[in-house]
């Protein structure tokens, strides 16, 4: 893959953008991307991680998002205070989970008036997704699909019943202008489209966890999506989810999460096994 350059004067991600609970649905507005759409799991990156707020643990949310490829290559952080009142711990916890993530080379930083914390050029996620899948047991994907199928099946069930058509219309409409054949491009797509559609449930405590859920699962679906059949596959369930939503199908949409999740883990099964073999 093709990492853009680093450019000096990108604006940083304040924040403030992150912020992942909308006033009205537990969920605000997500950040920009550099494409100028919003990437909606950039919000589960940077939510307070409560008591157990150490450095590891900030360090540990920061490489998850880098290695999922929800921070990308270029993009510049938050500064150290604005990480700190973002996750919830003193400055110099931040300040020390920034230096682990520039030696383990994830990020770079740089001075000057231009100059911050920026994820590296080199931060391949589908390298870094790979390497977590060799690692990862069959019963470990079989379970995660587990978890990840009951809250996106009730996110997408409880939106049947309560979302508004054209709520999904537009969704879809975003969904139409996304190039097909880029499965990096599509894949960001179709994350931002279920958290909007789990949203939709009305229920803020399951459209965190289906954030959280992406934002950790999204780097592996996105290796299965590789292959032009396996990514028309998974694009025609994820447009037929859609489509039961929009006409209040609960039983159709839930079956549909069921197909995609069911294809993703056997894809996924068998080119671990590859992996293992090579």
């Amino acid at each position: 893959m093709t990492l853009p350059p680093i450019s000096n004067d990108r604006a940083p991600v304040g924040a403030a953008e992150f912020d992942a609970v909308r006033h009205n649905e537990g969920m605000h507005p997500a950040a920009p991307t550099r494409s100028g759409r919003p990437n909606r799991l950039l919000g589960a990156v940077f939510q307070p991680i409560g008591d157990e707020g150490r450095a590891t643990r900030v360090e540990r949310r920061i490489a998850e998002a880098i290695m999922g490829g929800v921070l990308h290559a270029g993009v510049r952080l938050p500064a150290e205070t604005e990480l700190a009142q973002s996750f919830g711990v003193a400055p110099a916890t931040a300040r020390e989970a920034l230096m682990a993530l520039r030696e383990r080379g994830l990020i770079v930083t740089r001075r000057g008036r231009n100059g911050g914390s920026f994820v590296a050029d080199n931060a391949d996620p589908a390298t870094f997704a790979r390497l977590a899948l060799a690692d990862t047991s069959r019963v470990a994907l079989r379970d995660a699909a587990v978890h990840y199928l009951a809250v996106t099946s009730a996110c997408v069930e409880l939106a049947a019943r309560r979302a508004d058509p054209s709520e999904i219309e537009q969704i879809v409409t975003r969904l139409g202008r996304v190039d097909a054949t880029d499965p990096v491009a599509w894949r960001r797509a179709c994350d931002d489209a279920q958290i909007e559609v789990s949203a939709l449930s009305q229920s803020a405590r399951l459209t965190r966890e289906q954030m959280r859920l992406q934002a950790e699962l999204s780097p592996f679906i996105a290796l299965v999506g590789q292959e032009p059949e396996e990514a028309r596959i998974l694009r025609e369930h994820f447009l037929r989810m859609l489509d039961a939503v929009a006409d209040g199908d609960a039983g159709t949409a839930s079956t549909a999460v069921r197909d995609s999740v069911a294809q993703v883990v056997e894809c996924l099964i068998a080119l671990r096994s590859r992996l293992d073999a090579g």
